[in-house]
């Protein structure tokens, strides 16, 4: 056995076996699953073919799911990128004093359970005029509004919900990237009477963007694979009018409420194809295959 584990031949795949079996287990294997009934009617044990796909395209209630999630990620790439990316510099800057003690406070909301957070903000985006918000438009002479009703309320919701939760961790993200930059090409920068906006914008960005591409790469998948602060924030997967549903929430009504798994596997399927389009298409747009191949 010593003499098994210590060749140099059996040794790599000693070591990546562990991740081959859990990718073959846990990745796989449940896509071939979940491709073959997507072709079936599981509950009536029939073989459909494509009629699975062609009912999803005539699907308004999934279009608008498929529509939420795309908004939702937008949303969240617009506000989690540039804004972490400018509160990083100001922390890594030598003018911030105590930079160690943002970090911590920054970092405490991604530490909060998903399900507390969404309590908590849905009792703050109440309908009663006791409620945080309607307590603020109070002080504005602003009627209560219905926060969790309407489609731009509550999209407004939902991302500060998200932008409460993961500016912090995106921070850190970025702030590890700033400081892998040597510090003598700002002094160099400074000496050539380069401003600090310069710098950012010369320096700082360019030398970020593998940081910037993986934070880009990460919360498009989070943004379409959004469920949980949706569920929590409406009480439920059941929004008003479906303003507050998902592609992830439309799926789990249709396979674990409606218990459609065939359909559900579609829903699921065509989820794993727009978003490995999204990001394949993010990381040609960035240049990042060109640089692989130099």
């Amino acid at each position: 056995m010593k003499k098994f584990f210590y060749s140099k031949k059996i040794a790599p795949y000693v070591f990546i076996g562990p991740f081959v079996i859990t990718v073959l287990l846990f990745w796989l294997i449940p896509i071939c699953n979940g491709v073959l009934l997507s072709f079936q009617d599981v509950l009536k044990e029939q073989w459909v073919g494509f009629d699975n796909y062609t009912r999803l395209l005539s699907d308004k209630i999934f279009l608008k799911a498929l529509w939420n999630s795309f908004k939702y990620m937008v949303g969240t790439l617009v506000l989690l990128i540039p804004f972490p990316m400018l509160f990083a510099t100001l922390l890594n800057s030598k003018l911030m004093k105590k930079a160690d003690f943002f970090k911590s406070i920054y970092f405490i909301p991604a530490l909060t359970s998903v399900v507390v957070a969404g309590t908590i903000f849905r009792l703050m985006f109440g309908e009663s005029s006791t409620s945080l918000f309607n307590q603020i438009l109070g002080y504005f002479e602003i009627a209560p509004v219905k926060w969790l009703k309407g489609a731009g309320t509550s999209f407004f919701a939902l991302l500060l919900l998200a932008c409460w939760r993961w500016t912090g961790v995106n921070i850190l993200y970025f702030l590890a990237g700033l400081q892998s930059i040597p510090s003598e090409l700002y002094e160099a920068a400074s000496i050539d009477g380069a401003s600090k906006w310069q710098q950012f914008k010369k320096i700082s960005v360019p030398l970020v963007k593998p940081t910037t591409v993986y934070v880009l790469t990460i919360s498009i998948y989070a943004g379409l694979s959004m469920f949980l602060e949706s569920n929590m924030l409406f009480k439920g997967n059941n929004s008003p009018n479906n303003i507050g549903l998902t592609i992830v929430g439309y799926l789990y009504r249709q396979g674990v409420e409606k218990r459609a798994l065939g359909y559900a596997c579609a829903v699921g399927l065509i989820l794993l194809v727009v978003v490995m389009l999204v990001n394949i298409l993010q990381l040609k747009i960035t240049g990042t295959f060109k640089e692989g191949r130099d």
